[in-house]
């Protein structure tokens, strides 16, 4: 109940502070002191905020720093929209494919060099979108994703998706998609439907080849998918295909200037989910904002780059640092490490709930970024889908890889894998292929080119320089790296069996 004035003045007369007055009526009202105390305690911080210099740039610095990481995932859909227009003379909607697998003048976030993918980038702002994938022959099929513009899995398509191999056309319909057919009524003529909240969207396919198919099979195979919208499906134009494996196609993320401008390509090309409205007002004072053209200042850009070394500190971390994005794969009974070998952990639930990083309660923006896309895009709807990867940061004594000392790993012949196994150097700066290398990986596939153990193992070598006599086994490696080991068609229970990768050792300088 209010205290009343007078009784308020006669308690304070022995005062002559107004914090003492304050303290009396937190009294009266029944607070304790010590509570009343900490309400009034400021800790001078009218005066301390005044000392601050520069606010203005200083918020800049910090709101760069953090839309950095939550926008990571759209960021690294945008370059391969722009790596497609740039590189290859093409436009959205198209399909890229290859002849021949990746190499070192090819920008990717962690792919293999084993497989002749086929990617595009599309958008359903026109109207809803269809995607037909082909079915499945006796020679290729296809394991891949359609993903929305933060890189979030619509569905997979091949034999592990939503067509089982028989081909289909998936059907993308658009924010706000209000048409005058139903979901139920599109379903109802065959096709493969998904209400999506982006208009952007990207697909990623992996060709699996059967029965001595060849690279050129899968090149022939991809330029049966075809993207057009649902008002041409009567008569569908023909699709622009490009063919890439011999230009250096580079849809990798960079951490400057353009990293910025991806964000307002973005936000430009999508609406704004509800999800998002926090970090695009955010967004405004870097000038960006939806329907306003890009101009930032050159303080602006400042300070957008100083954020960004931050948010890439922030998300570097997050990969290295043990237990956050990965944790070993074989341990003791006492949770001690076996092996120096790690495997992806990815945030709890995640898996099962087809890669979100939402839950009821949040945006795992963390996870999302450093956990996943900063490294690595077009994640399955559902994991399974025949690939298993280890991941190398360490040698046999724990120490983080030096690109300018000399390793050998020991590959098995009981190597669990039913197709092949695979090793690639990963650049630790830009998470994709090290540049302008003989090559970036050896695998199984490489076994006639590769000099074999009486034992049926292979030694491969990783170094700035090849060993006398070893460059058949050689991988270089010419700045800071990481390892992915692969297994493809990996057996049924190998994990259980007691079989283990050995770990990199150092050779002898």
């Amino acid at each position: 109940m209010p205290v009343p004035q007078t009784l308020l003045t006669k308690l304070a007369t022995p005062f002559q502070s107004a914090s003492a007055l304050a303290l009396v009526a937190a009294v009266a009202l029944g607070v304790p002191a010590t509570m009343a105390q900490t309400f009034n305690d400021t800790g001078d911080i009218l005066a301390r905020s005044a000392e601050i210099e520069d606010v203005e740039y200083k918020i800049m610095v910090q709101r760069a720093t953090q839309t950095a990481i939550w926008g990571m995932p759209a960021v690294g859909m945008v370059d391969f929209i722009k790596a497609t227009k740039r590189d290859l003379g093409g436009d959205i909607n198209d399909v890229v494919y290859l002849k021949q697998p990746f190499d070192s003048k090819h920008g990717f976030l962690t792919p293999n060099d084993v497989t002749a993918y086929a990617w595009g980038s599309m958008t359903s702002e026109p109207g809803p979108l269809i995607v037909e994938v082909p079915a499945a022959t006796d020679n290729v099929s296809y394991f891949g994703t359609i993903v929305n513009a933060w890189d979030v899995p619509i569905e997979d398509v091949g034999p592990a998706g939503a067509d089982k191999g028989e081909g289909g056309k998936y059907l993308l319909l658009p924010p706000g998609y209000d048409g005058d057919k139903s979901k139920a009524d599109l379903e109802a003529e065959g096709y493969l439907v998904y209400e999506t909240d982006t208009y952007q969207y990207g697909f990623s396919f992996r060709p699996r080849l059967y029965n001595g198919a060849t690279d050129a099979d899968a090149a022939e195979y991809a330029q049966q998918i075809k993207v057009y919208y649902l008002s041409e499906a009567d008569n569908p134009p023909a699709t622009t295909y490009h063919e890439a494996s011999q230009l250096p196609y580079d849809s990798l993320p960079y951490y400057n200037h353009t990293f910025f401008e991806d964000m307002n390509d973005y936000l430009q090309g999508n609406p704004i989910r509800p999800q998002d409205k926090v970090m695009v007002s955010m967004l405004k004072s870097l000038g960006i904002e939806k329907g306003e053209p890009y101009e930032p200042t050159e303080r602006q850009l400042a300070a957008m780059n100083e954020g960004l070394v931050l948010a890439y500190a922030a998300m570097q971390d997050f990969f290295v640092a043990p237990g956050k994005s990965t944790v070993p794969l074989w341990v003791d009974d006492k949770g001690e490490r076996k092996s120096q070998w790690l495997v992806w952990d990815f945030a709890p639930g995640q898996a099962e709930a087809g890669f979100p990083y939402e839950t009821d309660e949040e945006v795992l923006l963390d996870d999302r970024a450093g956990g996943s896309y900063f490294w690595i895009t077009y994640l399955p709807k559902y994991l399974g889908g025949g690939t298993f990867y280890l991941t190398g940061l360490n040698d046999s004594d724990g120490d983080i890889l030096d690109y300018t000392k000399n390793y050998t790993l020991n590959v098995p012949k009981d190597t669990p894998a039913k197709d092949f196994w695979s090793v690639i150097v990963y650049s630790m700066e830009t998470k994709g292929f090290i540049r302008d290398v003989v090559r970036v990986g050896l695998s199984a596939r490489d076994a006639e080119e590769m000099q074999v153990n009486d034992d049926g193992s292979y030694d491969i070598y990783f170094g700035p320089e090849a060993p006398d006599g070893k460059e058949s086994n050689w991988i270089p490696t010419t700045e800071e790296y990481f390892l992915l080991f692969r297994l493809y068609g990996p057996e049924e229970g190998w994990l259980q069996s007691g079989w283990v990768l050995p770990d990199l050792e150092k050779v002898s300088q």
